[in-house]
């Protein structure tokens, strides 16, 4: 990615590991996750257990990950390790792993793995500094628009996003109680956590569980393009909220990869004055010369429907073996 002006700083910045027992903010995702299944227990209830309450509480909630997520999936892989498909990461291109598949009209075909890019803020090294948003309550979100805490908000073209996790080795029946983590672009091109002008701020990235269904969905607004890349949201896939919360480490991703924005669909948005810029960015690129899609796109473009004026929708089918 090229042409981000970046403010480097040294992981002490983002330390979020030492807090006081009653910091509700950074308990981590199972405590997020937990609450928003168990709407009995307040915010009040939660400061109150202490550390050994807030501890037996993450437990629960990563014992629990099947309830978390609704219920009536398969059993889950074990917290201790990954499922075959190892890390993502890689550099993109070539067939990507044979474990993971997507479901293109009503087949399923095979989804490579990708890179995660500069900007993951999943605990990995990532340009020159270590950050990592999944420890943090609060990033277990639907609306990805505003950063957590009520921080600033992203204007841009309403975009709602619908992931539905399956598994290949079961004739793709839905995954429940995984946890997808995704972020992109603003309309600009920047990246929160990570671009100068918004590195405080942490909105355009979310995780969610999946549900009994297998279904995520995030309300976001549609990214812009910058130069060098084609349109394109990131995500990464962990088994459950335990290993989520450690982040990109130790090879407990289930799948890194990248979903494609489709040409027209891009194009109308990028005639609205907020995506002023991705206009000349767009015409630069092709999906042939884009260094992660040049291999091919047909598994990693979504359905998208909609209009600039009411907003879109896109969908994709995302299939591993556990």
């Amino acid at each position: 990615m090229t042409d981000k002006e970046l403010l480097l700083v040294t992981p002490e910045d983002h330390d979020d590991h030492d807090h006081a027992p009653d910091d509700f903010t950074h308990l981590g995702l199972g405590v997020d996750a937990g609450m928003m299944t168990r709407s009995v227990m307040d915010r009040r209830r939660v400061l109150s257990l202490g550390a050994l309450g807030v501890g037996a509480l993450l437990g629960a909630a990563t014992l629990g990950r099947g309830a978390l997520a609704g219920g009536g999936g398969p059993p889950l892989p074990p917290a201790g390790g990954p499922p075959p498909g190892g890390i993502g990461g890689g550099p993109g291109g070539g067939q990507g792993d044979a474990d993971t598949v997507t479901s293109v009209n009503g087949e399923c075909t095979t989804l490579p793995t990708e890179t995660q890019g500069p900007y993951p803020a999943d605990g990995s090294q990532a340009s020159g500094q270590t950050v990592n948003i999944l420890e943090n309550s609060g990033i277990v979100r639907r609306d990805l628009t505003r950063s957590i805490d009520g921080g600033a908000a992203v204007d841009g073209v309403p975009l709602t996003l619908t992931m539905t996790l399956v598994n290949v080795a079961t004739n793709c029946a839905p995954l429940s109680g995984y946890v997808i983590y995704v972020w992109h672009c603003t309309p600009d091109g920047e990246y929160s956590l990570y671009s100068q002008a918004i590195v405080d701020e942490d909105f355009l990235r979310g995780a969610q569980v999946t549900d009994g269904s297998g279904q995520v969905t995030f309300q976001t607004v549609f990214p812009g393009c910058y130069a060098g890349r084609w349109p394109h949201i990131h995500f990464e896939i962990y088994p459950n909220l335990a290993t989520a919360a450690q982040g990109n480490v130790n090879q407990n991703v289930a799948l890194v990869s990248q979903i494609a924005m489709p040409e027209d669909v891009s194009r109308a948005v990028y005639a609205d004055g907020r995506y002023s810029g991705s206009v000349a960015n767009l015409n630069r690129i092709t999906l042939a010369s884009d260094n992660v899609f040049s291999d091919g796109v047909q598994a990693q473009m979504p359905r998208v429907s909609g209009s600039l004026s009411t907003g879109y929708t896109a969908s994709i089918t995302v299939g591993i073996q556990p």
